[in-house]
């Protein structure tokens, strides 16, 4: 029996898309051998950091749902909120573990997007997980300690002593890509940028008509502003299947635990400063130590 041609030509255009798409996948990220979630592995978090009870009380004072945790779903902005904010050190630096932590809670928020959208977060998971293991090696190697025993002020407490730690040790390669904690925050940064693009996207009001733009065209507009630049034109074009593959706009007020516009600008303008407030204390580190190029 033949196969109408219409029909072959759908197919094969699929194909095509499902290929061009594991390029981009392959591409966006660096490899991560042998990286692991420290949260689902013997790998241990850094221990330079924990939570205290008043970073808990200040998270519990934001703009936020009635209950504390948003049932039935993983992510929960109070505690994205409270590690960002706890990760905003006194002289302007920017704590490793709980800048880590704000990811992790980051990849809650994109699993909840979808299968296409989760592909990604797990390769978000491989740099959190490869930052860690370089802080340990560190540790272990330099202190012939345990990671558990690193002192506070160690090479990997935070993002400025990451950076001047990598550079004094001639880890960092300006000419081609290596296997070093700066670059690996730098990709990183980058996508901060492009979530918090988005989240602001997501605070626009209704035009005239009462409509709202879709989450994929404010997907779409923040990675044209901060990815976009970095990748090359095949790339660009496969992050469409991305964009179109969103979910609607009712999904993202429902992470954030409401269920009107309304009650979700004042949330979603808390969390937007306090991503600039670390996006802005990163690109200061970067900057600093011309790291914002690195291939």
């Amino acid at each position: 029996m033949a196969i109408p041609r219409g029909r072959m030509r759908i197919g094969v255009l699929w194909l095509a898309a499902i290929l061009v798409l594991l390029l981009l996948l392959s591409f966006f990220w660096l490899p991560q051998d042998g990286a692991r979630d420290c949260q689902n592995s013997w790998h241990p978090c850094l221990p330079f950091f924990q939570t205290t009870d008043t970073q808990v009380e200040e998270a519990e004072s934001y703009p936020k749902p009635s209950s504390l945790d948003c049932p039935g779903q993983s992510f929960q902005v109070w505690r994205l909120l409270l590690y960002l904010k706890a990760s905003q050190a006194a002289n302007q630096d920017v704590l490793l573990e709980p800048y880590l932590q704000s990811w992790e809670e980051l990849i809650r928020f994109m699993e909840s997007l979808g299968a296409i959208v989760g592909f990604f977060s797990q390769k978000v998971k491989d740099k959190v997980a490869t930052i860690r293991e370089l802080s340990l090696e560190h540790a272990k190697n330099n202190s012939g300690r345990s990671s558990q025993d690193a002192p506070q002020n160690g090479a990997y407490y935070s993002i400025g002593s990451m950076v001047e730690a990598e550079l004094k040790a001639g880890v960092v390669s300006f000419s081609h890509p290596s296997q070093s904690g700066c670059r690996t925050v730098l990709r990183l940064h980058r996508s901060l940028q492009w979530l918090t693009l988005l989240m602001r996207g997501l605070t626009e009001g209704a035009n005239e008509e009462g409509e709202y733009r879709t989450p994929g065209d404010l997907c779409r507009e923040a990675y044209w502003v901060a990815l976009a630049p970095y990748h090359p034109w095949y790339v660009r074009q496969a992050a469409e299947l991305v964009f179109v593959a969103l979910p609607e706009r009712a999904l993202f007020l429902q992470l954030v635990c409401v269920e009107s516009q309304e009650e979700a600008t004042p949330i979603l303008h808390t969390l937007i400063h306090t991503l600039e407030e670390t996006h802005a204390r990163t690109q200061h580190i970067l900057q600093t130590h011309g790291l914002l190029e690195l291939p």
